[in-house]
Order: C-alpha cells, then structure tokens, then sequence
C-alpha cells in the first residue's frame, strides 16, 4: 500500500497557513496589544499547538454560567453597601468613590488595622484568632499546604468545629497543586466544609486551568478579617528561598466587605447563598448588621477580577500615579506591567515625582524575572528608582502615593493579576494607616540595593536577547 506523504504534507502545510491567517482576524478581538502580539507570535511560530493553547487558555473571560451566577450577587453587595454607609470617612473623595465603583464596596471609618509582616507571627495571630471563635471560620487563599504551617491551621479549625464553629476553607487547586490531595485530606478531617476554588472542568461547566483565585482573605465571627499577600504554607516552601510577607489585620465594619467577598467566592463555587437565602445556609447568614467600630482607620475593600466591568487594581494604581505630585512607592515580587502603567510612571518622573519600584533579588521564577527585567531600562532612563531587595523573597504587595493612600493586598503589578486573577486590595485612606505602610516600605528601601543605570546599560547581548524573548511572550505568562 502506498501512501501519498506529498499531499498529507501539502495539507498540514495548508492547515499551518489557515490557521496564521484565521488567527490574524480572531486574536486581536476583545484583548490587548501585548497578548494579542504575545498569541500571533506564538500561532505564527507554533500553529497546531499554538491552536490547542489558544483554544484551552486564550480568552480571558469566565463562562456565562458563572458570569450569571456573578450577577445574582449584586443585589447582596449593594445590601452591604447600604449598610456600611453608616460609617462613612469624614472627607470623602474621589479615590474611594472610583474604588467603589470598580468593587461595589464603600470606604468605612471606625476600623483597627494592624500591619503584620512578621511571617510565622501572622499564622500565630491567625491560630489564635481561631482559638477565640465563636460563630464561624470563613478562609479564601491560593495555597494552603499540609505541611507543618498548614497543619497549625488545621488543627485550630479541627478545635473549633469541635466547639461547634462553622468553618469553611477555599483554596486554588493551582496554587496548592503540590499539596492539593494531603490538603483535602486534613481539612477534611477536620470536620470543615471544603472547597476547591475555580476547579478546571471541561464540558458545559467549562472552566480554564490559568484563571485563578489568587486572593488571601479571612474572615473570623464577622469580627476580626485579613487581607495581604500571605499563604497558609511554610515560608520557605520554595529550597533556598524565603518568602516576606505584609498582612492587615483589621477589625471594625470592613470587616464586613471582607466577609462578603469569601462567602461571595464561596456561593460561586458551591451555590450557598451568602446572604441566607439558600435553606443550606439559614443557620449562618451574615449579621444584619456591620461590626461595631474599634479604631479611627478609614478602609476600603476593593474586589477585582474578571467578573467586574473593569481592571480594577490596574485602573486605580494608573490613576493614582498620575495623580501623585511627590512619591510613590510600589513594591510587587513580579512586574509584568501594560503600556497604562508603564506610561503612568514615566510621566510621573517628568512631572518631579520621586517613584521607586522594590522589588526582590532572589528570583523564584525564572522566565518571569527576565521579562520583568526587560523593562528596566526605558524606567531607569525615565527616572524611576529600582530597588532589588536583599536576602528574601519580597511577596508583599503593596503601594504608597503621597502620604495620601496605601494599597496592601494580593495583586502583583503584572497582566495575570490584571486580567485574569481574582484579587483583593485592601486600601489605607486615613493618614496613620498610611504612615505604617510607609514605615514598611522604608525598611524594604533600607535592606535593598539600587540599580545603576550605567551598569545596567552594560549587560551583556545574551542575557538582553534572553529578556527579549521573554518580553514577547509575558502576555502569556
């Protein structure tokens, strides 16, 4: 039998031009200029495979059952809103204004914050605060690992379920795949609900493996919440490489939009009504109404991820930037950023404000580290201070503009967290609470080591054709 191999090749030759062409009028749709160059590039160059990638990872948008199930939540939100206007700031203005329009939360005075990045501090606090429930245990993180950290944790929930607490734990398969099977396991056996966040499913339920809830919320009795970049694992889970962290405690009625928020994660993926509507969930509604003050902080929780209309970290720190007339501080573990931020920085170096960029020295992602260092150069020569932080993985995700608002949270400065992760930032609007942040963010200024601009300029062709390369192909990353 003879096989004709001339026209299977003139076929798939054909196929591999179909494909290039009809990926000229599909990318670009609906998606930015980096992804939609990033996706070309890698069709052009790859078409089959490039295909499937594109088919299973290359629409940034959740199903429409999921963006209806999003929707039903508005009404809750706005209940919560209502209900936190009792404790409006004093002054308010237009940062917490945009912020409520992009998260549906409010800013609220009347709260206690307390900023912690002592690493195994911060799970103690957490232990504790565990050990005092009396009414429920509500968790959202992206790894929670059944090591001896998450261990610790589990033990506090297995205690309080035998005291009769409701528990409940979200956790991102993705982010926990290391652990995922021991992790369902021991929280399991604690008597807690378990959940898995945004499992990959295929199907009519589809899901995508790289949209991810990267959020790190918890919430106790309705009472005491924390928000910041900290997961439920050791701090040295990567060999060699140690995380530090920065988490706000708060109490007081944010606490309120933090609750919200994971029983509102929660509903998505189980369909237990956050607001008690469901017959499931009668025993555990939320109280009516929101804590009772504990402190002068004014906060705001803002929400962000693909079911809101907008980027809303993004769109809020580009703002800010060019609202900013002295300083603005960032520090972010990965900086992938879009043309709005980049430009956002440069024009706020021409216009004489002081922005420094920390970020850390000890690299855990290797390809990530060479995109983000492919725009060293155009921010030096713009004058943006680059600051490489020594010893640690800085983890912390946190911002500074003018003494005037801080941002601390689980948002990296980078197209994932714009586009495709659920996130949450804790924003600062009183001048204390922004004073701490600025007091971390000079110590992060005092233990790191600035890039010089000259030296810079002198690395050698390898390593900036390496960066190249991996420039082109962040958006997918």
């Amino acid at each position: 039998m003879h096989l004709n191999l001339h026209g299977w090749e003139t076929a798939y030759y054909a196929l591999e031009w179909a494909i290039r062409l009809g990926a000229l009028a599909i990318v670009p749709l609906r998606r930015s200029p980096q992804a939609s160059a990033g996706w070309l590039m890698t069709i052009f160059f790859l078409p089959v495979a490039g295909l499937v990638a594109f088919w299973m990872i290359g629409s940034p948008h959740f199903p429409a059952w999921r963006r209806e199930r999003f929707e039903s939540l508005k009404p809750y939100f706005d209940r919560i809103a209502r209900e936190l206007g009792r404790h409006p700031p004093d002054d308010p203005g237009a940062i917490d204004a945009l912020a409520q329009r992009l998260g549906y939360f409010p800013a609220v005075c009347g709260n206690a914050v307390e900023l912690i990045d002592d690493y195994d501090g911060l799970i103690d606090r957490l232990v504790a605060d565990i050990d005092a429930a009396r009414r429920r245990v509500l968790l959202t993180v992206y790894i929670f690992a059944d090591d001896a950290v998450g261990h610790k944790v589990a033990d506090a929930i297995a205690r309080a379920v035998g005291r009769g607490v409701t528990c409940r734990v979200l956790f991102d398969p993705v982010g926990s795949h290391r652990w995922r099977r021991g992790t369902l396991r021991m929280l399991r056996a604690t008597g807690a609900e378990v959940q898995e966040a945004l499992p990959f499913r295929l199907g009519r339920l589809r899901t995508r493996r790289d949209m991810r809830n990267h959020r790190k919320l918890f919430a106790i009795d309705g009472e005491v919440g924390y928000a910041g970049s900290q997961n439920i694992v050791a701090k040295d889970f990567r060999r060699g490489i140690v995380n530090r962290e920065l988490v706000a405690r708060v109490t007081g009625p944010v606490v309120a939009e933090i609750e919200a928020t994971v029983r509102a994660d929660w509903f998505l993926e189980t369909q237990v009504r956050p607001d008690g509507e469901d017959a499931e969930d009668v025993g555990d509604a939320q109280d009516g109404r929101p804590p009772a003050r504990t402190g002068d902080a004014c906060l705001q929780l803002l929400p962000s991820g693909e079911e809101y209309a907008m980027e809303g970290f993004e769109t809020l720190l580009v703002w800010q930037i060019h609202q900013a007339r002295r300083q603005v501080v960032l520090a972010t573990p990965y900086f992938i950023p879009d043309d709005d931020v980049v430009g956002a920085m440069r024009t706020a170096c021409a216009r004489g404000v002081a922005v420094d960029l920390v970020m850390p020295a000890v690299v855990d992602q290797r390809l990530v580290h060479l995109a983000q260092c492919s725009y060293y150069a155009q921010l030096l020569d713009a004058g943006v201070r680059i600051h490489q932080f020594r010893d640690y993985l800085l983890h912390a995700k946190n911002v500074s503009v003018d003494s005037r608002v801080a941002i601390v949270g689980s948002s990296n400065v980078d197209l994932r967290s714009f586009k495709l992760n659920e996130e949450a930032s804790l924003l600062l609007h009183d001048a204390a609470s922004v004073a701490g942040v600025e007091a971390v963010q000079r110590g992060y200024l005092e233990n790191s080591d600035p890039v010089d601009r000259d030296a810079w300029s002198r690395r050698a062709w390898p390593r900036r054709l390496a960066e190249n390369i991996a420039r082109l192909v962040s958006p997918l990353l």
